[in-house]
């Protein structure tokens, strides 16, 4: 049985965890509102280009452009996007499982897997993917080129048929109580879902088709790249800020408790030692 000495310890050892927890959730809070200012201002160029570039992908073939190219192939790429750091509950966990579930849906027994974020590092390893590139720590002034240089690695293994289709993974910030996992085809390029309405208007090209194409189609990929980590940011932000606060209500609830059984033990410490004092005085 524990004595008074132990859980007055242990209440001071949880107030000190208390106290971390605490001043973690206000330092997230403060990252998810830069980061959800971020992805809030993005998203909304990100979506019409994408808008776009899927319309335009049901007007041109591969012989317009090698991105629109498709293949029955089983070659795959995924770029997966996890955070460095954990404490921030089944954030990263569940995107991992996802895309392990994906693969699997499509038969892809194994994959090459570009990874951005440590976590993601931790869980493929143990995994029969391939893991061909992994970017840990990667400071905000280097997102961008880091970006390029996944997009240009994976555009043109795509081009030269060393793959037959890239995979981007994520998690989508919805909500500050809500991130959801995103698996979804970077390349080929598709055209949109049937239950968008067609796009019959005359497109002009200027100075070509080619021309544009080629340029339009690279920085739609980067940027769907480079929104969906200011997404996986921002989710990140938001999931520790939540894992945090229960954290440190959790651990009000356990001082609470230890708190009540160390008055109940020291009440009973102070009964026992009444008694034996009366009982002393009577006997003389």
């Amino acid at each position: 049985m524990a004595s008074l000495k132990d859980i007055r310890t242990r209440i001071q050892s949880v107030k000190k965890t208390q106290k971390t927890t605490s001043a973690m959730k206000m330092v997230s809070a403060a990252k998810l509102r830069r980061a959800q200012d971020a992805i809030t201002k993005a998203s909304p160029y990100a979506n019409l280009m994408k808008s776009m570039v899927s319309r335009l992908s049901s007007r041109f073939t591969e012989e317009d452009h090698p991105l629109f190219a498709k293949s029955s192939g089983k070659k795959t790429a995924v770029i997966l996007i996890t955070s460095d750091r954990g404490l921030c509950g089944a954030f990263n966990t569940h995107l991992c499982k996802n895309v392990i579930q994906e693969l699997e849906e499509n038969g892809i027994e194994v994959a090459e897997i570009t990874v951005i974020g440590r976590k993601g590092r931790d869980f493929f390893k143990r995994q029969t993917h391939h893991l061909t590139k992994i970017y840990t720590e990667v400071p905000d002034v280097d997102q961008s080129s880091t970006v390029k240089e996944i997009v240009q690695n994976h555009v043109t293994k795509f081009e030269n048929k060393e793959l037959d289709q890239v995979y981007i993974a994520h998690n989508h910030f919805v909500s500050v109580l809500t991130q959801e996992p995103i698996v979804e085809k970077l390349l080929p390029i598709t055209p949109p879902e049937m239950d968008q309405e067609p796009d019959d208007r005359e497109v002009i090209f200027e100075p070509s088709a080619t021309a544009i194409l080629d340029s339009l189609l690279r920085s739609f990929v980067e940027n769907q790249v480079q929104v969906g980590w200011l997404d996986s940011n921002a989710g990140e932000h938001a999931s520790r800020m939540n894992a945090m606060e229960s954290a440190t209500k959790n651990a009000q609830e356990m001082i609470d408790s230890l708190q009540l059984s160390y008055n109940r033990m020291r009440q009973a410490k102070i009964t026992t030692e009444l008694i034996e004092i009366i009982s002393g005085a009577e006997s003389l």
